[in-house]
């Protein structure tokens, strides 16, 4: 009798149940794995458009594009050699609840983290990397933040769940060092006084990709890293499906060179966020995103 379902299966179409086909594992900490995959179905903290609750399922579906290779491209070997990953599957909250979402995620990541693993998240909306955070400097020690985006997230007026804040509240719980950090494709109004190191998104089209790759070296400086992602960092060209997408970003292209180009730093944990498949009707943003993933993926298994 022909067998349903083998984990080698090269479909572009069946059983995109785990990121990469990984396989599912609902108690983490237990894992063999050496990376988590989570998803965070949460946008209540989302200003401009929503959907983004979706993101983690679309690029779930989406990373099947990329399953079947064996080895990545341009990498020079197959990750499965190097590296172990399980998904988890979506964080689990009760509906409409941002004080339970938090209280979830920062418990699931506490576990996750004190069992010597690192954290793939996949958002949700840009607040989720706030609770992340929170566990990781419990964990590490107050971090370097490489941070890419269209806005700063340091803005001042909002309420207490809101994803244009995080990286001012961050630096005043003492999460993130902001002198140690840098924010790349930023094209919204923001602030020099907060700190961080700013390359804005005329800035980063004019830059090669290695010379950004450099500059955040220079400036993060053999710190522990949080690298969060927001998929607006890239033009609305290359990823329409944002709740609040801005022209003039960086392509696709860039940001994965940018991201090959991190060997050496020290990055202990990462999230991609912003993913709203409802404004993504080519699924061009999620396939993005689930790229993204996979060089960062790769990046850890280059060391």
């Amino acid at each position: 009798m022909q067998t349903l379902y083998h984990a080698d299966d090269i479909s572009l179409y069946s059983n995109a149940f785990g990121y990469l086909r990984a396989p599912l594992c609902f108690e983490p900490d237990k894992s063999d794995a050496q990376v988590i995959v989570t998803g965070v179905p949460f946008d209540a903290a989302t200003s401009g458009r929503p959907g983004c609750r979706y993101g983690a399922q679309a690029i779930r579906q989406a990373s099947v594009n990329f399953a079947w290779e064996h080895k990545r491209y341009p990498w020079n070997f197959a990750l499965k050699d190097r590296l172990k990953i399980a998904d988890c599957g979506d964080l689990v909250y009760p509906s409409g609840d941002p004080v339970a979402m938090v209280k979830a995620l920062e418990d699931h990541a506490r576990r996750v983290l004190g069992s010597g693993k690192k954290m793939l998240t996949f958002g949700g909306d840009h607040y989720v990397t706030l609770p992340l955070l929170r566990e990781c400097a419990q964990h590490f020690g107050p971090l370097a933040l490489i941070h890419f985006d269209a806005h700063s997230d340091t803005y001042a007026e909002g309420a207490e769940f809101d994803h244009g804040t995080m990286f001012r509240r961050a630096p005043d719980e003492g999460l993130v060092k902001p002198e140690k950090s840098v924010q790349i494709g930023i094209r919204t109004e923001y602030h020099g006084e907060d700190g961080y190191e700013v390359i804005d998104g005329g800035r980063a089209n004019d830059l090669s990709a290695g010379e950004i790759a450099e500059l955040i070296k220079k400036r993060t400086a053999g710190m522990p890293c949080y690298l969060t992602f927001d998929i607006d960092c890239l033009d609305p060209a290359f990823a329409p499906g944002t709740g609040t997408p801005v022209p003039g970003g960086i392509t696709t292209d860039k940001a994965l060179k940018i991201i090959r180009a991190l060997k050496g730093v020290k990055i202990v944990s990462a999230d991609i966020v912003e993913v709203s498949p409802p404004y993504d009707a080519s699924g061009v943003t999620a396939l993005a995103a689930a790229a993204i993933g996979l060089d960062l993926l790769y990046l850890w298994a280059s060391k």
